[in-house]
Order: C-alpha cells, then structure tokens, then sequence
C-alpha cells in the first residue's frame, strides 16, 4: 500500500477534479509505456542469443570436423606414438646411466682444473686450493677400495693407480716448493704463513720428505740466530739501539745477563716459528720434533756463546761477582730449558758447563781467602773486638748473601748454595778467631769470642736460610758467656768476702762435725764474711770485671751480670742455710751479724 501510495505520489501532485477523472487513463498509459520499453528491451536480448546460437551452431560444426580429423589423424600416427615412447623410456634409461657415470666420474676422477692445480708447472707456487685438491685425491684413493670389492676391481685398480701417480706428483711439487720457501727463510725475523704450515701438515704423510723439509727449516735458521747474536754482540739494533752487548764487556753481570736475554729472547722466538710451522702436523712426536729442531736452531750460538763467558768467568771479577754470575746461569738454565723443552739441548749444556766453571771459580775464590786468613793469624785488638780478617770476611759473606737472597734461581738450589757458601766462609773464619783467642785469659778470650761470634750471627741473622748456623752460633754465644758468668759471679763473691765461706759451705761433710768447727768457719770468720757482705749489697754494681765493658753488646753484658747475679744470690742463699742450721751451732752473734739480710731481700737487691 505504501510502495503504490508513494509511485502515486510522483505523477499526481495536482488533487483536482480533473486529475482525479484521468487518473486511470494516465495510469494506464505509464503501464503501457513501460511495456514497451520491456518490449524493446528484450528485443535486444533476442537479437543477441540469436546471434550467440548461431555462434555456437557454427563452433559445434568446426569442434565435429576437428574431432573428425583428430580420429582420422590418430589412427595414422598410432604406430608413430608407440615408437616414440619406446624412444623415450630408452630415452630415460640413457638418462640414468648417464647421471650415474657423471656421479662416478665426480667422485673419482679430476676434473682438468683440478689437475691443472695438482700439477701446475715447476715454478708455480701453491695456493689453498691445491690442498683441497690434494684432499680430494688423498678421499678418492681412499673410497676406490670399495671398487675392490666389487667385480669393478679392473676399474678400481686403474683409478688407484691413477691416483697414486697424482699423488706422487703433488708431493713432490709440494717438497720442492716447502724447500725452498724454508731455504729463504734466513731473516732475522721471519713469517711463517698459513700455506707453509698446510704444506707441511701435509708432508706428514711422507715422514722423509717432512724431515727433509725440517731440516732445511733449521739450517735456515740456525744461520739466522747465529748471525743475529752476532750482529747483537757487535753492531747492535737497528739505527744503534739497542747498543752492542760488547759495549758492556767492562761490566761482566750485565754482559753476561744481556747474552742469555737475548738468547732467552731467540729461543722463544723460534719456539713461536716452530709451533707456526708445525701446527697442522697431528703425530704424536711433534713434542720431539720441536725439541730436536729447536736445540738444532739453538746450537750455532753455543760457541761465542761459551767463549765469551768462559772470559768473564776466567778473569777472575771478584767472588761475589763470579756468584752472581754463577746464579744468572742457574736461571737461564731453567729459564731456556723451559723454553727448548730438554735440558740435554746443547744451549742448554753449554749454560751448565760454563755455570759449574763459574761454580767452581766461586768456590775456588773462597778457599782462597779461608787459605790467606789461615796464613795470616793476628793478635786479638788490645779491645778485644774482631780482628780486620773477620770484618772483612764478614762484609765479602754478607755482600754473598744479599746477592744471594736476590737470586731467581729454585728455592732447594738456593738452600743448598747457601750451606756450601757459609761452610767455606764461616767455618775458616771460626778456626781463624780460636787460633787468635788461644793466647789470651780465660776471660779475655770469652769476650773475644763472644765479640767475634756476634758479629757473624750479626751478619747472618737479616738472610735465609741461617735458622741452623744462627742456633749454632749461640749455643757458642752461650759457652762463651757462662765462662763470664762463672768469672764475674767468682769476683762478686771475692770482693764480697764470700768466696771462702761458700767454698767450705759447698765443700763441708756431716761426718766432718759442725759447721762450725771446720777450719775457716769459726764464727769470728763468718761473722766478718757477714758484715763484709752486706756492704757489698750497698754498692753491687762497681765490683764488674773490666773485660765486660769491652762486650760489644750491652744486651749480652747484661745477661752476664744478670746470670752473675744470680749466681751471687744462690751462693748467698746456701751459706745463709747452712749458718742458720740447728746443727752448725753458731751462736746469736753470728746469725745476728750486720743484720744478715735474708736471700730474698738479697735477690731483690741483686737482681
């Protein structure tokens, strides 16, 4: 209703009387007007599908013939399209074969580039590609054994020999070529490149051409290392830095130490070479190898080498020197032993036999000055102090020791060094000061020691080592003081008028009777010993023995007045005992003499 309402709506816009009388007659002539237009409109249409039908027609005609002459066709050709899928499974099959020979001839046969790298001409040098030529060679003699146990064996063993023959001539190329890049290599420095190391990884498979070919690498270098130790020993660096080694001939530690770096330095360098050269080599005694070429390289130098030492050495520099010179070696002998790989490397014998003459001429030097000491016995200085010989010797030990302490060498041979050096020093010396104290006193010859020893424990106390001599050294110390001790605490008691009375209070019996009926001992005796004694307690310290004030150590005097002391006091302590005893019968007068002081308030006073 709404739709017809609406297409109303368009046409009839005038509600009038009339409009509403035509109203039907209009409405049928918009009908009939859209009729016809629906009339013409499928015209149009009918035109066009008779037009298609017609195409149609006439494209069904021509499908017919075409499908006509395809059967007509088909049927002559039949024979033609049975000999062609013949041809073409034969075709295929063809195919397949010739897949399959192309396979076996890639994977056993070189193509000509390849053996145009293998062999190249005999002055070509080689590249990275020839290995992996060579690889695939070395793969493909390897894989035609499987040809071998095949019925393919003719063909296997043609194509072993094939490459065989290959392989061959490679490595004869590879040979010659290694040779004369290590015949070349003469330079002070020199780079060994990445194809060199491959070519003798390489010619580890042919062990006498490897060795050859090693041979000639450490011909070439021993040249160089000699002539560059030589160049350093007379020309220097380049442009004159750093300055010949024989410039510091007049100064034999640093000569010497300036050889041994820069041996120690070539040796490193062509440890490095080595390892360059023979890192694509996997046997097992590559190790060995290295060691035998490296002592090879290493022995050209050990001529100059050992003459120039064996100069310094048999000049006679002085002990200490020859004792530095002697641990520098020791050094360097760990030092490039560690760096050659073998200690019987003969730059490394060299070092040790120039180290035992440096040795021997150090311990030569030693007896020597033990022998001149021994020759030349002085008196003992009117102040009992340590003749010259024995400061002088003191001072050659102590310079031994400090360049000693300094040493690089091994802990155990440094402990061992140190013993045999003080033994040829320390052990002359003490006979030496027994000998000068021989024709002194009791007392003087104590102080004389005790002065001598102290200053060889004073030498020896700031090294290592010393724990054992320094115990010895004061167990004499300590002989030496008790004989002071003994002397000092006799003089105390003399000069305290004790020494008597102690004597026969030590000496005294039971069976002899009473104390004091003993001779010597009667109470007048001991009564004076008494008041004597306690006078001396007023003043202790001036009754000293004037040898004491000549000891060289006020600690040491104090221990000997100390221990004297207390000796005095101990003595004391016994005949105060033995007088206050019941069976001594002494009367009051004596016990009572000068107050008698008791042995504690004496070893206050005293002590």
């Amino acid at each position: 209703m709404l739709d017809a309402l609406r297409a109303l709506s368009e046409f009839f816009t005038d509600n009038s009387l009339r409009s509403r009388r035509s109203l039907r007659g209009d409405i049928e002539r918009r009908s009939l007007g859209v009729n016809e237009q629906f009339v013409s409109g499928f015209r149009e249409v009918k035109e066009d599908l008779d037009s298609i039908i017609s195409d149609v027609q006439a494209m069904a005609s021509c499908c017919q013939d075409m499908t006509s002459r395809i059967k007509a066709t088909k049927e002559e050709t039949r024979d033609l399209i049975g000999k062609t899928t013949k041809l073409q499974a034969e075709m295929q099959r063809l195919g397949v074969r010739a897949r399959v020979a192309d396979a076996f001839l890639s994977r056993f046969q070189l193509t000509a580039e390849e053996v145009r790298i293998l062999r190249g001409s005999r002055d070509s040098s080689i590249t990275m590609e020839f290995f992996d030529v060579l690889a695939r060679v070395k793969c493909i003699h390897s894989d035609v054994k499987v040809l071998l146990r095949t019925n393919q064996q003719t063909a296997g063993l043609e194509i072993m020999e094939q490459m065989a023959l290959h392989q061959e001539a490679a490595y004869e190329r590879l040979y010659r070529w290694a040779q004369g890049e290590c015949r070349s290599m003469t330079h002070d420095s020199c780079d060994v490149a990445g194809v060199l190391s491959r070519a003798v990884g390489a010619l580890q498979d042919r062990p006498v051409l490897l060795k050859y070919t090693l041979d000639e690498f450490g011909t070439g270098r021993r040249s160089a290392v000699v002539r560059g130790f030589i160049d350093a020993l007379t020309r220097g660096g380049p442009g004159g830095t750093p300055r010949p080694i024989e410039m510091h001939s007049h100064d034999p530690l640093r000569y010497v130490g300036d050889m041994l770096a820069w041996l120690h330095q070539a040796s490193a360098s062509e440890r490095e070479h080595l390892d360059a050269l023979l890192k694509d080599v996997s046997t097992l005694g590559t190790e060995e190898m290295v060691k035998e070429m490296l002592g090879h390289i290493t022995e050209g130098v050990c001529r100059p080498l050992k003459v120039r030492i064996e100069q310094v050495i048999l000049a006679e520099p002085g002990a200490v020197l020859l004792f530095k010179v002697s641990n520098l070696l020791k050094f360097y002998i760990q030092t490039i032993g560690a760096v050659v790989g073998s200690l019987d490397a003969s730059l490394v014998v060299t070092l040790v036999e120039t180290a035992d003459l440096s040795r021997t001429m150090f311990y030569s030097s030693l007896s020597t000055h033990s022998a001149k000491m021994l020759d030349k016995v002085e008196c003992p200085p009117a102040d009992l102090s340590p003749p010259v010989v024995v400061a002088q010797t003191l001072s050659l030990l102590r310079d031994v020791l400090t360049s000693h302490d300094a040493s690089v060498v091994p802990l155990d041979a440094r402990q061992a060094d140190f013993q045999q050096v003080v033994s040829c020093l320390l052990d002359p010396l003490l006979n030496v000061c027994t000998v000068c104290a021989s024709s002194l006193s009791a007392v003087p010859m104590a102080v004389f020691l005790v002065n001598s020893l102290y200053a060889m424990r004073g030498a020896l106390a700031p090294h290592e080592f010393t724990e054992q001599r320094l115990d010895l050294l004061q167990l004499q110390i300590e002989a030496h003081l008790d004989t002071l001790v003994n002397e000092q605490a006799s003089l105390m008691l003399t000069r305290a008028g004790m020494a008597a009375v102690y004597s026969r209070v030590q000496q005294h019996r039971p069976e002899q009777g009473p104390l004091s009926q003993i001779p010597g001992m009667d109470e007048s005796s001991v009564k004076a010993a008494m008041v004597q004694f306690s006078r001396y307690l007023s003043s202790p310290d001036s009754h000293t023995l004037p040898q004491l004030q000549l000891l060289h150590s006020s600690s040491l005097k104090e221990v000997v007045c100390a221990r004297a002391a207390a000796l005095v006091s101990t003595a004391y302590a016994e005949v105060y005992d033995a007088v206050h005893r019941l069976d001594s019968r002494y009367g009051d007068a004596v016990t009572a003499a000068g107050m008698q002081p008791t042995p504690q308030q004496v070893r206050a006073l005293l002590l």
